[in-house]
């Protein structure tokens, strides 16, 4: 080996230690590239790992199968273990499970008779993994708490702070939630004090903002993912410095958002040079952006998002399809919300319950029902995602409100009542669902209690649009006992925030409700209308002719600034 040569691998291997990764990919594989040249199986790895930071999963997966056949060739069990594991992660994360599992047995056969050493924790992750999802937490717990022992004893930062979140994992789903954010806590704290390799901060992140949602931990979600596109934005080696980042980062006009974003026939990359965990950490962010009402900033994250995350990270953008699915359907753009749901589907989440809101919002009230209760009965495990069931109840007793199946709604807002516990979010949700279903058991007293607990419980999460749909069940609780004044006030308020949001339809039905609102012969022709009612059936039902009932029908639609019956019956559960 000639000395520019050798110079050139202590080059690539010094840009490695410090993570320069756009530079050791750069030298080894111009270094890979010659053919009387060859690399070692540890600089195989080296050249993997930084094929992947540069967005090359492929070249990344080639490199690790040579390093698996050089590990094995020189007989170290230890290093072959290492690259199976990999294998078995690369090939997961490009939805090849049977290669990926095949992998995994091979780390196992090289590891498991090995005595305990750092990469033995990977195979005790997998297994703690394995575990939680066929629900059998003991051998989860024991496979994190084994993980934390080998971190221990290899006296890795890096894997130390993996087998808390591990832990924590397991506890969460367990429900043993103050242990386990307490767990939660110590990993991130190496994570923000910067004690961790670039992979290890970024896994950790990716792995601790969905926990913080699915376990509905509001404000560590909020500090966390501002922390993690913090650190996603630092200045990394090989990224562009002309003005491309500062494009890329300007918001994108409304019309551009994605129909073909996401083509499935081509797979997404990561640009040489950038940093592949910034895609999943803004899908992320944009469902905290949606519930801080930030909501064409958090459409403009999730259009970036579905740009930037990698191929093996897909779900992210499924995420962002979904959040952007919420804020079109919010503002009134349907057709948009159901283009966003559809590209979500496609890359494989079920994009409930934002599209039973969107039929039932198009007055398709019978599909809203069914979509919502086949989500909630193929939820697998409702502990590993406790805001996910929430919303799904939730959702269930808006639209069993919205059919007048209040005995259906109320066993859906008990369920919530149950799962919400003292968590400040679900408390809030689950107090907004029994309002709401006390004031249609004509019980506006006990409904007045638990829809001021609620608002002041979205309020102090600074969470405006569902603090705003309070209110207007607050109006309609105030105006039942005879307070007008404060129906007033609070439609004001609702009137304000909805309009601030961009959420017309919302808009439009408080202007209707405070500048005069719907007579009570009205509101019982849109509760019908609701009902699938013909105007014939109205007309029998309330003992009226058919031309009373259309008449009522025009005034309806003026007041609510609609012109369809779909439309109006979209509103139909707020104004019961």
């Amino acid at each position: 080996m000639s000395a520019p040569t050798i110079d050139g691998i202590a080059r690539a291997r010094t840009a490695a230690a410090r993570e320069s990764w756009a530079e050791a990919y750069e030298l080894l594989h111009a270094h890979d590239a010659h053919p009387s040249r060859a690399l070692t199986a540890d600089d195989l790895m080296t050249l993997a790992d930084a094929s992947w930071w540069a967005g090359h999963v492929d070249e990344s997966v080639a490199a690790r199968l040579r390093a698996h056949a050089a590990y094995v060739a020189g007989g170290d069990h230890r290093g072959a273990g290492l690259a199976s594991w990999w294998l078995s992660y690369e090939y997961e994360g490009l939805g090849r499970p049977a290669a990926a599992a095949d992998w995994l047995h091979r780390a196992h056969h090289h590891l498991d008779d090995e005595p305990p050493c750092p990469e033995q924790c990977f195979l005790a992750w997998s297994e703690a993994e394995e575990a939680s999802a066929r629900g059998d937490s003991a051998a989860a717990l024991a496979a994190a708490r084994r993980m934390t022992r080998l971190a221990v004893r290899s006296g890795s930062p890096d894997l130390l702070a993996l087998s808390r979140h591990a832990q924590a994992s397991v506890l969460l789903a367990d429900g043993h939630r103050a242990e386990a954010l307490a767990l939660l806590d110590d990993a991130m704290c190496a994570v923000s004090a910067g004690e961790l390799s670039g992979l290890f901060t970024g896994w950790l992140y990716c792995l601790a903002l969905p926990r913080c949602m699915q376990a509905a931990d509001f404000a560590r979600a909020v500090e966390w993912t501002n922390a993690a596109m913090e650190w996603c934005a630092a200045p990394w080696t090989g990224r562009p410095t002309e003005a491309e980042p500062a494009e890329a980062a300007a918001p994108l006009p409304v019309e551009t958002f994605p129909v073909k974003t996401l083509p499935m026939e081509t797979p997404l990359t990561v640009p040489s040079g950038e940093n592949p965990f910034r895609g999943p950490c803004r899908a992320y962010r944009v469902e905290v952006l949606d519930l801080l009402g930030a909501w064409e900033l958090a459409e403009s994250e999730a259009r970036l998002a579905c740009r930037e995350v990698p191929v093996d990270c897909l779900e992210s953008a499924a995420a962002a399809y979904y959040a952007a699915g919420d804020v079109q359907r919010r503002q009134g753009r349907l057709a948009e919300a159901a283009a966003s749901y559809a590209h979500a589907h496609e890359l494989g989440r079920i994009p409930q319950p934002g599209l039973a809101l969107l039929r039932l919002a198009q007055g398709r009230a019978e599909a809203a029902v069914a979509g919502v209760d086949l989500a909630l009965a193929c939820q697998s495990d409702p502990r590993h995602d406790l805001l996910g069931r929430a919303r799904l109840l939730a959702a269930r007793t808006e639209v069993a409100l919205a059919v007048r199946d209040v005995p259906g709604a109320a066993g859906a807002a008990a369920e919530l009542e149950v799962l919400a516990g003292d968590v400040p979010l679900l408390r809030a949700m689950a107090d907004t669902a029994r309002g709401a279903v006390a004031l249609a058991e004509t019980r506006p007293e006990p409904a007045l209690r638990l829809l001021r607990r609620a608002l002041a419980g979205w309020l102090e999460l600074r969470v405006p649009y569902e603090a705003a749909q309070v209110r207007m069940l607050l109006a309609s609780a105030d105006r039942a006992v005879g307070d007008e004044e404060a129906a007033r006030l609070e439609l004001g308020a609702a009137r304000a925030v909805f309009e601030r949001l961009g959420a017309v339809p919302d808009a439009r039905r408080a202007a209707a409700l405070l500048t005069g609102g719907l007579t009570a012969r009205e509101a019982e022709v849109l509760r019908l209308v609701a009902s699938g009612g013909t105007n014939k059936d109205i007309a029998q039902a309330l003992v009226i002719s058919e031309h009373t009932v259309a008449r009522h029908l025009n005034n309806i639609f003026a007041k609510l600034a609609v012109n369809s019956r779909a439309a109006a019956t979209a509103y139909a559960h707020d104004l019961a």
